[in-house]
């Protein structure tokens, strides 16, 4: 198995334990994606992938729906996505992705943060580099050939494709989204999920008690509302 399998097994150990935080994920994602491309999922493929996201969570039809109304409401603010990067104690690389309406807000929130857990939030580009920027798709595995999807996928840019409890795992290069998420779609293939992840290209051993001084830092990270998904370098 790839680094992609490898990543998605530590990851599902340590899922957003609370469904609330989920739904607020997703509701920015559906305002973010109403204000780019518009209230039709039918024309709005961004808007399909959240609401098939959404549906994974559970997140009730309704909620969906309301979401998708309160932003097509002009008068509702956008969320801008931004990307803050630093390191944690230890040489811990972390990256952040964060949807925000108030940037100084946030910038000021993340900053405070790295601070209190003896840790330096960087610049642009500090740590970007060291995390391969992933795209992936869930799909069920029932009457899917797996080596035959592979074989098919790769001409769509499909670089590691697995099974698990969950279904069948595609993982792509973030710019190859586009074309595999419509030659599924063409192909009448169920999307259960999709969406974005950052993979460490290297991932560094701790301590126990070094481990613990990271994960302090990332708790701190992760219970922030405007926070979307965190990465680092530490090996789980």
């Amino acid at each position: 198995m790839g680094r992609a399998f490898e990543f998605r097994k530590a990851r599902k150990l340590k899922r957003w334990s609370a469904m609330s935080k989920a739904f607020t994920r997703i509701g920015k994602d559906i305002v973010m994606a109403v204000k780019e491309g518009g209230p039709d999922p039918d024309t709005n493929s961004r808007l399909r992938a959240v609401i098939q996201n959404a549906k994974a969570v559970n997140m009730p039809k309704d909620n969906i729906e309301r979401a998708i109304k309160r932003a097509s409401d002009k008068s509702q603010g956008d969320f801008k996505e931004v990307l803050f990067e630093g390191y944690a104690p230890h040489g811990i690389a972390i990256l952040i992705e964060t949807a925000t309406d108030n940037n100084t807000r946030t910038v000021a929130n993340i900053r405070s943060y790295f601070n209190k857990c003896n840790g330096s939030l960087g610049t642009s580009g500090s740590v970007e580099f060291m995390f391969d920027h992933t795209c992936n798709f869930r799909i069920p595995s029932e009457g899917i050939d797996l080596e035959e999807l592979e074989l098919d996928m790769i001409d769509f840019g499909v670089e590691e494709v697995f099974e698990d409890e969950d279904g069948i795992m595609i993982y792509a290069p973030f710019e190859s989204f586009g074309a595999i998420q419509k030659e599924l779609e063409s192909r009448e293939i169920e999307i259960l999920s999709s969406g974005f992840e950052r993979i460490p290209q290297v991932t560094k051993d701790l301590s126990p008690e070094e481990a613990e001084d990271v994960e302090k830092l990332l708790e701190k990270i992760e219970e922030d509302d405007d926070v979307q998904n965190v990465y680092h370098t530490m090996k789980e």
